[in-house]
């Protein structure tokens, strides 16, 4: 099986028949695949899925992502030596990581403790700071949104306190290497600082490890890239 038997190619072409095919935006899980990428050495495209003109919900899209979300990538060169489709923001950073051999302790005690930090993320922290995101920023203010508002920025708040505790006397989660569990979480606590501009409303100022890690975190030359990739039109 070639990358033409994959309809998504016919849309967004890639490069080459080698090259890792990543379909995303620069959100904070969008962020998270290509500063992995960035990360990995591997080659890659980068294909900018615009929201704008509903780019994910295309029967192109579709056929690679029955879920209509961003990141999704396309291996060319998956596991059993044909090619694969991924989705899943989660599994695209463990699988990337592993095929690259980076971002993941040698210790097996330790490569566990950083998959489940990707899990706190995906099964919390994304979800509870999105909606904490779409509350404070985005909801109709036509509508009394105060009891959503003020659940999801005291969730938010339980969360950062969760990964304060746990950077005590670290520089980075599961300990002194940057690793798959500081990048699924980093691109959301910088959003709540940027994008959503909730440095105040969250307190996120008492939070000063959690501000000291994400400075780490931000520092890398693939996190800067990783922002801006794919770059927005």
């Amino acid at each position: 099986m070639s990358l033409e038997n994959f309809a998504i190619t016919g849309r967004w072409p890639p490069s080459s028949d080698s090259a890792i095919q990543l379909y995303s935006l620069p959100t904070p899980n969008g962020i998270k695949a290509s500063a992995v990428l960035e990360e990995s050495g591997l080659d890659y495209d980068a294909h900018l899925i615009s929201f704008e003109t509903q780019d994910q919900k295309s029967p192109e899209f579709l056929s690679l992502n029955p879920n209509g979300k961003i990141p999704a990538i396309l291996d060319p060169n998956g596991p059993e030596g044909t090619p694969m489709g991924l989705w899943e923001s989660g599994a695209i950073l463990h699988y990337i990581a592993t095929k690259a051999g980076v971002l993941l302790p040698a210790s097996e005690t330790k490569k566990l403790e950083a998959l489940q930090w990707v899990f706190f993320q995906v099964g919390g922290v994304g979800p509870m700071m999105g909606q904490f995101g779409h509350f404070f920023k985005f909801a109709d203010q036509s509508i009394n949104h105060d009891y959503a508002t003020a659940r999801y920025r005291d969730e938010s708040r339980r969360l950062l306190q969760v990964l304060e505790q746990q950077l005590t006397g670290r520089d980075y989660i599961v300990g002194k290497d940057y690793s798959i569990a500081d990048l699924s979480i980093w691109p959301w606590i910088r959003t709540l600082h940027g994008f959503y501009q909730a440095t105040e409303a969250l307190g996120l100022n008492d939070f000063p490890r959690v501000n000291d890690w994400l400075g780490r975190c931000q520092s890398r030359p693939a996190s800067q890239a990783a922002v801006n990739i794919p770059a927005r039109d």
